[in-house]
């Protein structure tokens, strides 16, 4: 009978047990998710026949619920996919809390755990109350380990408390114009109010990424660490870091409100990207759906020096149209155009190659100005098109100044063709 008794209580144990595990929410980077190399499926000569054979095509079979690749150069969206939509995008969320960071505080200090840091549950960096180490060291922890305890740790210190520091985080993201994102925490555990797009991400990532500090860290694959006194080695918990080509960075993250999500930052030549996968059911399909997109936008598109193509398309239709413009009460006629002066910044855009043996331009301008006409006045138009199909278009502004004619002018002109007249009368 005590023996039956002791039975029975063994299989309750095991059920609240399971009860217990089945319950318990999986929050940002779970380590077995994360970490167990296991059931990362290996990158092979599959999967590069699988994304070679669907790069061609316009609609990528992809499981994430949003996704998106920018370019870095121009900030174009070269594939988009639900890339507006709002959802909750799990330790990605830590991108913005490196920035916060890095931009208001010192990476030498050293400070104490706190209880509360040390209690943030999911995935740990492991420390413990009254722990000492450098924010520097919880830099590596927070990016490279995905550390919820190290987010809060770093949150307390620079701002006094999560909540403040939110604030730091809503008050960046608004410096930035993400209209679409709000933070409420630094580690991205699920709250209804804690949102980004997959767009908006990209353009956070590329920010953060021309911190060379940022840059370092989220580029290293491996870390050394100390707390206490003690090493710790620690890993980057991004499975395409060192396993595909030009991958540099940047962050994972999982919960199960955004499910997986990847950004990953790319160079191949010179072209570089952010790709961004949010709302993965498993880490294979963002890790198979990320492959898919980097390997897409190389294969698919390449730099082309919009620059230049203009400023001969512009010459030569100058050259073709000598009068015309005709300024009303003007001066002279003779306006020239040009583009505005971003094109300095951005002489290079992506464009997919098959278009770029067919690119064409128009320029859309009126003919009637009216004096006076100022240097650097919005004109027009010139749009870049391939087939029939959009590709850019950019601002035409006057690269002249026409005044207005005074009484003076007037007078001269009247002087001056006053011989002709009187000659013409003569005869």
């Amino acid at each position: 009978m005590l023996r039956k008794n002791n039975i029975t209580k063994i299989l309750l144990s095991f059920f609240a047990l399971l009860f217990i595990f089945n319950s318990y929410p999986i929050y940002g980077d779970d380590l077995n998710e994360e970490e167990d190399i296991d059931i990362f499926f290996e990158i092979d000569n599959t999967l590069t026949e699988e994304t070679s054979s669907t790069a061609s095509s316009e609609t990528l079979d992809l499981n994430s619920r949003s996704c998106v690749v920018i370019d870095r150069l121009s900030k174009n969206i070269l594939y988009g996919k639900n890339e507006t939509n709002q959802v909750k995008m799990a330790s990605t969320t830590k991108i913005m809390t490196a920035i916060v960071v890095l931009e208001n505080y010192s990476l030498d200090k050293t400070i104490e755990v706190s209880q509360k840091a040390a209690n943030t549950g999911g995935s740990r960096l492991g420390l413990k109350t009254g722990d000492k180490i450098t924010i520097r060291d919880l830099m590596y922890g927070l990016m490279l380990r995905s550390g919820n305890d190290a987010a809060v740790c770093l949150a307390e210190t620079v701002a006094g408390s999560i909540k403040e520091f939110a604030n730091l985080m809503n008050e960046k993201a608004q410096e930035l114009g993400l209209s679409n994102t709000h933070f409420e925490s630094p580690h991205g555990l699920d709250s209804d109010e804690h949102y980004t797009t997959a767009y908006e991400l990209a353009l956070l990532s590329d920010y953060a990424l021309k911190n060379s500090t940022f840059l370092n860290i989220v580029r290293t694959k491996n870390y050394t660490i100390t707390i206490n006194g003690y090493p710790k080695v620690i890993s980057n918990t991004n499975e395409l870091l060192g396993n595909l080509e030009g991958v540099y960075g940047i962050k994972t993250g999982f919960t199960n409100g955004a499910n997986r999500c990847l950004v990953t930052a790319c160079k191949r030549g010179d072209m570089d990207i952010i790709c961004v996968v949010l709302g993965a059911d498993t880490k294979n399909f963002r890790t198979k759906d990320s492959i898919k997109l980097i390997e897409y936008t190389f294969k698919t598109y390449q730099y082309f020096n919009i620059k230049n193509f203009i400023n001969n398309y512009i010459t030569d239709w100058q050259n073709n149209h000598p009068d015309f413009f005709f300024v009303e009460k003007g001066c002279s006629n003779k306006v020239e155009i040009k583009p505005k002066s971003y094109l300095e910044e951005t002489p290079l855009i992506p464009i997919k190659k098959d278009l770029i043996p067919t690119i064409e331009a128009n320029i859309t301008l009126p003919s009637y100005l009216q004096a006076p006409v100022n240097q650097d006045d919005w004109l027009g138009k010139i749009k870049i098109s391939s087939n029939g199909i959009d590709i850019t278009e950019f601002d035409l502004l006057s690269n002249t100044t026409i005044r207005k004619k005074t009484i003076t002018d007037y007078m001269l002109s009247f002087f001056r063709s006053y011989p002709n007249q009187l000659e013409q009368t003569i005869i």
